[in-house]
């Protein structure tokens, strides 16, 4: 087995929220806690440390005490928001998107101990609520990937999975997944007001993972 690297926690706070009005979903609350809380939560008991990618000018007061830094590459969407977490966190990552309440720690730990183990360059686990049938925004990247995801913003490439085709890529199966808990929890994203009452009402259903979900608070 290889030798555990440094990993940096990511949450992803990209978006212009135009769905929500132009409110930063992710300070929204479920269950009393605001979601960036909950996401970082999930992310500080399996990394070595926490990184705020967000380009909003008052971002750097979300998070007290989590590094904030804005996109190397502006206007790139998604993969763009990659690209600045593994320029700026200078490690492999484990990357969430901040409107995911749900993400689940003990899966992302789980990612990262496959992506060090197997000597991959990715880890991302398999979904049937994604069309690409993975989620690349709640997963592992090895430091390895940036020139690749260079490359594929160099070439006007600007899908998420643009990249995968250069790296070594790992997939935690779906049958595995669900180990940790029910996909359309897990991977659930926030963007409207009704998907808000969803997960404040999915908040209350207890989960299989929830007994030793990433050490954070209830």
């Amino acid at each position: 087995m290889s030798e555990a690297r440094a990993c940096t926690g990511v949450i992803l706070a990209g978006g212009g929220a135009t769905r929500y009005g132009g409110r930063p979903k992710g300070l929204e609350r479920v269950a009393g806690r605001r979601i960036i809380d909950r996401v970082a939560g999930a992310l500080r008991a399996v990394s070595d440390d926490l990184l705020l990618v967000a380009n909003a000018p008052d971002a750097g007061s979300w998070l007290p005490g989590v590094r904030t830094v804005r996109d190397v590459r502006e206007g790139e969407g998604a993969l763009g928001g990659l690209h600045a977490a593994l320029a700026q966190a200078g490690t492999d990552i484990l990357l969430v998107a901040w409107d995911m309440p749900f993400a689940s720690g003990a899966l992302l730990g789980a990612m990262r101990a496959r992506g060090e183990a197997e000597g991959l360059d990715a880890v991302l686990p398999e979904s049937d609520g994604s069309r690409r049938g993975v989620e690349p925004l709640c997963a592992w990247y090895a430091a390895a990937c940036l020139p690749a995801v260079t490359a594929a913003l160099e070439a006007g490439d600007r899908r998420v999975i643009a990249f995968h085709d250069a790296v070594r890529v790992g997939r935690v199966p779906l049958a595995e997944v669900v180990r940790f808990g029910d996909p359309a929890r897990l991977f659930a994203n926030v963007n409207t007001p009704e998907e808000l009452a969803w997960a404040e009402a999915a908040a209350g259903v207890p989960a299989a993972y929830d007994a030793a979900r990433d050490g954070a608070d209830a």
